[in-house]
């Protein structure tokens, strides 16, 4: 018999270990000077701000989910990087389609949080934007903003706009089938995309070791042959100077990139789950010393640009900021069954009609 092929060689050759892009390690040190990024102080405080805010806002959303005033909430404690940093490397006219866990970001994008508020309560007021908001709303189905945003994508670019959609994707939508199939047309049509996979560590109660044997989530952008980088997505300054960049990359007609943020969710999937069935104490305490809000705190401190009394101050306006939104979405006329299938559609198939019908009758009794 003739030589066999070395398969388990050519795996180790197109499966390799990795470090995640780093600009600023644990200990709020520039280990990668190189790509540090040139931002005045104003805007290194306003990154501080806007992930305290992101911090704060979960810690009020969920005691709001805790006492029933909202529905099930997916918590963003850990991922505020990864959501907000990237958000913020993004200019006006780019478009975001967040997944459920990514309505923080939205906010920042210009939904207001009244919306937000009513999101996750079901109302139509947490769909229905200004056209002026760049934002879709969030998806609740797996995967599904995949495709859209490779659409969406397509468009900016047929329209002549010098803008990208950014869409986010835990890793476990990484193994649906619309990841890969949207990853592929926006890659052919060279579509000015950002795929943001932010690897927190768990699908559900589903590690990622059982979901893929790819080292990196990043590397499948091989099979479909896009741009794609590893990050560390604790990391700020990795996490900006690489949304940044593929920013610049896209609009200037290369095509689409993906970014895997590595991040954790400190939290539960959702606060009708219990991580403790799933995983260890001393694996959520080892990522604690890695958060993005120590190290930045550090970096900052040490540059007089950061104290405790700034951060109280943020974290008091984001509190008023909540309340005021429960509020106001308290005066937002009572969500109706009739109120859901008028919204749905321009013009009603009868079947749905019928359904309108007896239900704006039975609404008005």
């Amino acid at each position: 018999m003739s030589k066999l092929i070395d398969f388990k060689k050519i795996l180790k050759q197109t499966n390799p270990d990795v470090k995640p892009f780093q600009i600023m390690d644990e200990k709020g040190d520039i280990v990668n000077d190189a790509f540090m990024p040139d931002l005045s102080d104003d805007q290194l405080i306003q990154m501080m701000e806007v992930m305290v805010w992101g911090r704060e806002y979960n810690n009020r959303v969920s005691i709001l989910s805790r006492q029933g005033v909202l529905g099930n909430l997916p918590p963003t404690e850990g991922q505020e990087a990864s959501q907000l940093i990237s958000q913020y490397a993004l200019e006006k006219g780019d478009w975001l389609l967040p997944s459920y866990r990514d309505v923080p970001p939205m906010i920042r994008h210009g939904v207001k949080t009244r919306q937000a508020i009513n999101w996750y309560n079901g109302h139509t007021d947490g769909f229905s934007y200004d056209k002026s908001v760049k934002s879709f709303p969030p998806q609740v189905i797996i995967g599904a903003q995949i495709i859209q945003a490779a659409g969406v994508g397509l468009g900016l670019k047929l329209d002549g706009q010098k803008h990208v959609a950014l869409t986010y994707i835990g890793d476990g939508g990484t193994s649906q089938g619309d990841f890969y199939e949207g990853l592929n047309f926006a890659g052919v049509y060279d579509a000015p995309v950002i795929f943001v996979a932010q690897n927190n560590g768990y699908g559900i109660s589903v590690p990622r070791s059982f979901q893929t044997r790819s080292k990196t989530l990043s590397q499948k952008g091989i099979g479909v042959g896009i741009a794609h980088l590893f990050v560390d997505g604790m990391d700020p300054f990795a996490v900006y100077v690489a949304t940044k960049s593929a920013r610049e990359y896209a609009v200037s007609g290369q095509g689409p990139v993906l970014l895997e943020f590595l991040t954790f969710r400190f939290g539960p999937h959702t606060l009708s789950d219990d991580p403790r069935r799933y995983r260890e104490h001393e694996e959520v305490e080892q990522w604690r010393s890695k958060d993005q809000l120590v190290r930045m705190r550090k970096f900052l401190e040490r540059k007089g640009l950061w104290t405790q009394e700034h951060e109280d101050v943020i974290k008091e306006k984001t509190q008023h900021e909540v309340k005021e939104a429960l509020d106001a979405s308290r005066n937002v006329e009572k969500q109706t069954v009739s109120g859901y299938l008028e919204s749905m559609f321009e013009v009603m198939p009868q079947t749905i009609k019928e359904q309108f019908e007896f239900y704006k009758a039975k609404e008005g009794q």
